[in-house]
């Protein structure tokens, strides 16, 4: 009786597998594309905290011109703006104060940065690259 031994190893259909390389290659690309997509994924965060701080500085500068409305002048400090008052009042909620980086916005009555000077008060905060985003930066 003859018996026809088949070679395994060189067999096409005995690879049952992948290989520590082509796992290694694949690990690779999954890692570069994870990479990129966060880097454009970060960017676009870093965007709409930009865009949300310019929301609440026009959202506290009316707030502003509200009281100066209803008081006959400006705040002394953005602090008020969260007190009932006989005029009325309040015109904002104490978080309503703090930048999308979890800082106060500032505040200046005089309005030293409007043209003309003192048309209204100030109202600005800080990016995280040092960018001013103020109620007379953009429109």
């Amino acid at each position: 009786m003859l018996v026809h031994r088949v070679d395994r190893r060189t067999s096409p259909s005995a690879r049952s597998g992948f290989t520590l390389l082509e796992i290694l290659v694949v690990v690779a690309i999954i890692v570069m594309l994870a990479g990129v997509g966060s880097y454009y994924i970060m960017q676009r965060l870093e965007d709409a905290k930009l865009n949300t701080a310019k929301m609440g500085v026009d959202r506290v500068s009316k707030a502003v011109e509200t009281y100066k409305l209803n008081y006959g002048e400006a705040p002394e400090s953005l602090a008020v703006l969260t007190q009932a008052g006989q005029n009325g009042g309040p015109y904002l909620k104490d978080e309503e104060l703090v930048d999308p980086w979890n800082q106060p916005y500032q505040y200046d009555p005089n309005g030293s940065q409007q043209q003309p000077p003192g048309f209204k008060p100030d109202v600005f905060c800080h990016g995280p690259q040092g960018q001013v985003i103020g109620n007379w930066t953009h429109k």
